[in-house]
């Protein structure tokens, strides 16, 4: 498996629309925990993402994401997408094999 030096997530400069979105779905009745683990980020940063928007304050961008181009933007955010998506997958194909493996109610004569 390929690995990339972004997908640890120390270190990772999140945009200030993705943060906006991550508080608006822990505004929405979301739990930190939840959320973190589901965009892969810390919760740590994602409740200090939270603090910052009761504080009626903007959420900072990064320097070096403010001087992206719309095309570097976008495949920033298809790379995220995509490590998302495959590690929904990886879970799906763990949750497969132990259901595979234990036997059917009823089945067995």
């Amino acid at each position: 498996m390929e690995t990339n030096h972004n997908t640890s997530k120390f270190g990772r400069r999140y945009d200030a629309e993705f943060k906006e979105n991550a508080v608006g779905l822990i505004l929405n009745g979301r739990t930190v925990t939840g959320v973190a683990r589901d965009l892969g980020c810390s919760s740590w940063s994602l409740g200090r993402w939270v603090q910052i928007h009761q504080w009626g304050q903007k959420q900072a961008q990064p320097q070096t994401l403010a001087a992206e181009t719309p095309e570097q933007r976008e495949l920033r955010r298809l790379r995220q997408e995509n490590d998302y998506l495959r590690r929904q997958r990886d879970i799906l194909k763990k949750a497969l094999s132990i259901v595979s493996h234990e036997p059917l109610e009823g089945g067995s004569r």
